[in-house]
C-alpha cells in the first residue's frame, strides 16, 4: 500500500474529507471539542501566518490520514520545536505504513524549516501505535502534567 500513498498538504476544499477523519480522532481518544473549535482549527491550517500545518496522505486519491503539527520556540535550543499534535489512519490503512509515511513528512518539514526536533505524545495505553512510534523515535521518559482551563 505505502507504494500508493501520496503525502500533501490538505487543501482548504477538501474539508468534507478531512473532517471524519478528524472526528475519527476524536473518538478514538473519547475527546470532544465545540464545532468552533474545529472550525477555528480548520483555518488557522490553511492561514499563511499561522503555525499550524495538516498533511494528507491519500492512497489511489482518497484521503486516508491526516497528520497535524505546529511549532513552537524553546528555551533550549536556537530552533524551535515541532509538536506532531495528531495522528489518525483510518482502520483499514493501519499497519501498512500509511502512520510512518506520515511521521516522515513532518520530519522532513520541521527539519527543512529549521525545527531542532519533532515530538508528540500518546495515551500510555496506545500500544499499536507505540510500535511504530518505538521504531521512529526515542521516548522521552517524561510524563505530561497539565490543568485545563
Amino acid at each position: 500500500m505505502t507504494d500508493r500513498v501520496v503525502i500533501r498538504p490538505v487543501r482548504e476544499d477538501e474539508r468534507a474529507a478531512w473532517e471524519p477523519l478528524w472526528a475519527g480522532y476524536l473518538r478514538f481518544y473519547k475527546a470532544s471539542v465545540p464545532t468552533a473549535t474545529t472550525d477555528i482549527t480548520w483555518q488557522r491550517f490553511h492561514d499563511d501566518a499561522e503555525p499550524m500545518y495538516v498533511l494528507g496522505a491519500y492512497v489511489d486519491g482518497d484521503l486516508t490520514g491526516i497528520v497535524h503539527f505546529l511549532y513552537h520556540r524553546s528555551c533550549w535550543t536556537i530552533g524551535d520545536y515541532c509538536y506532531l499534535q495528531d495522528l489518525f489512519v483510518n482502520e483499514n490503512a493501519r499497519g501498512h505504513g500509511v502512520g510512518r509515511k506520515l511521521i516522515e513528512a513532518v520530519y522532513e518539514k520541521a527539519k527543512a524549516a529549521g525545527a531542532s526536533r519533532v515530538h508528540w505524545l500518546t495515551q500510555f495505553e496506545n500500544a499499536r501505535a507505540q510500535i511504530l512510534y518505538d521504531e521512529v523515535a526515542d521516548r522521552s521518559g517524561f510524563m505530561q502534567y497539565r490543568k485545563i482551563f
